[in-house]
């Protein structure tokens, strides 16, 4: 569950108080709403029935699934989370990363297209959510594969690579990145598409590593 900020703060107790439902079940939605990006949630709360799922514009299934009284106070908490989202939340990212495996082989793939660099109204920063420089805002494209997360940031020219507790910056030139795709057997290079076709990652320059500056390869 993402922490809330002051403003979601009191945003889960107005609606804690109007629903019914406990400040924390209401956390619990706003996160699962924000999540489906403000039209679906998926959600596993006891004061629920249990887990079930909504989306805008009249679908809901909670586990309790007999209960017509709890389910209509569902989904009027799910409207409610989905309209205060909708009201006060900004700095979401704009795009998202295709990746594929290459080789074959079992492959994880996460594509982001929310969160943003902290500018959230409801909820608060989350340094794992963003773990790339701070300084950079927020990313055009984000998105992980495997054990890899990336960030791209068109107008600074910069690319965020995140494998293991090591966060790598690399400088793309005249790349406009538009994808990756990492080996799944053999070396496990990683590669990029761009308007100039497939290029190796390691063909660009490394700004720093954790931080501090590194000489350009």
């Amino acid at each position: 569950m993402l922490p809330l900020s002051s403003m979601g703060q009191q945003i889960a107790q107005t609606l804690s108080n109007r629903h019914g439902f406990s400040v924390d079940a209401v956390s619990h939605m706003l996160t699962a709403v924000y999540n489906g990006n403000g039209s679906m949630a998926q959600f596993s709360h006891p004061e629920f029935g249990g887990s079930g799922q909504w989306m805008a514009g009249g679908m809901m299934m909670i586990g309790d699934m007999f209960n017509q009284n709890l389910k209509y106070r569902v989904s009027s908490l799910c409207d409610d989370c989905a309209r205060s989202i909708a009201e006060n939340q900004t700095g979401t990212s704009s795009g998202v990363f295709q990746s594929q495996s290459q080789s074959g082989g079992s492959n994880y793939q996460d594509q982001q297209a929310g969160g943003g660099s902290g500018e959230n109204s409801l909820f608060a920063p989350d340094p794992k959510r963003n773990w790339w420089p701070q300084e950079l805002g927020s990313p055009s494209a984000s998105g992980s594969q495997n054990q890899m997360r990336y960030a791209y940031f068109a107008n600074a020219q910069r690319l965020a690579v995140a494998t293991g507790d090591d966060v790598w910056l690399y400088d793309t030139l005249q790349h406009n990145i538009g994808g990756f795709s990492q080996q799944q057997s053999g070396d496990g290079s990683i590669t990029f598409t761009s308007q100039l076709g497939v290029v190796p990652l390691s063909s660009l320059p490394i700004v720093s590593r954790n931080g501090v500056e590194q000489s350009s390869q």
